[in-house]
């Protein structure tokens, strides 16, 4: 049996709580993706993909139902460090070929600076099997040109969470999901 996404959306959360799994439990309430059973799967956007809303996507799942995700998370406990999850998707011109998804999770990020690298590392690592030539060690905009002007990626985005860490030892979760329905 093949199992291929028809339909994909982004999402984030943030969650809090003094023991780590509540947080991270309220931070998937958050992102409004508790109430699935969450198999993470590697980072292939499938070929012919259309990206939804999030709040069209949901629509479209139901309570229980295992549902796909490419999944960031990052965790502190520590009073006032800045943690990110981000998920950045990078889909080709041609949607007959796959695209890319990346997850990055980053200590002491803004939510700008961890969903710019995860778009770019997306975006990078659909530039290469595309063959667009590139300079890695560039930064994120100089690279955004290079990929518009070869007119082979269509399309790049990110989903990203930040938030700062508390004190008396409560537990702060960031999530961002990429959310496949079959």
């Amino acid at each position: 049996m093949i199992i291929r996404p028809r339909e994909i959306f982004l999402t984030k959360g943030m969650g809090r709580h003094k023991a780590q799994l509540a947080s991270f439990e309220e931070a998937i309430r958050d992102a409004q993706i508790a109430e699935f059973n969450l198999v993470p799967v590697s980072s292939i956007a499938p070929p012919n993909c259309k990206i939804l809303p999030r709040a069209e996507g949901l629509k479209k799942l139901q309570a229980g139902e295992v549902v796909f995700v490419v999944m960031s998370r990052n965790q502190t406990d520590e009073n006032q460090r800045l943690v990110a999850a981000s998920v950045g998707l990078a889909l080709p011109k041609d949607r007959n070929m796959h695209g890319y998804l990346s997850e990055h999770h980053s200590f002491g990020q803004t939510e700008e600076e961890a969903g710019d690298f995860a778009e770019d590392l997306a975006a990078s690592m659909l530039a290469t099997v595309l063959g667009v030539q590139f300079d890695p060690e560039a930064d994120w905009d100089s690279k955004k040109e290079i990929y518009r002007i070869s007119g082979r990626i269509v399309r790049t985005s990110n989903a990203t969470q930040s938030a700062i860490g508390r004190k008396n030892g409560i537990w702060t979760t960031v999530v961002a999901a990429a959310v496949f329905i079959v």
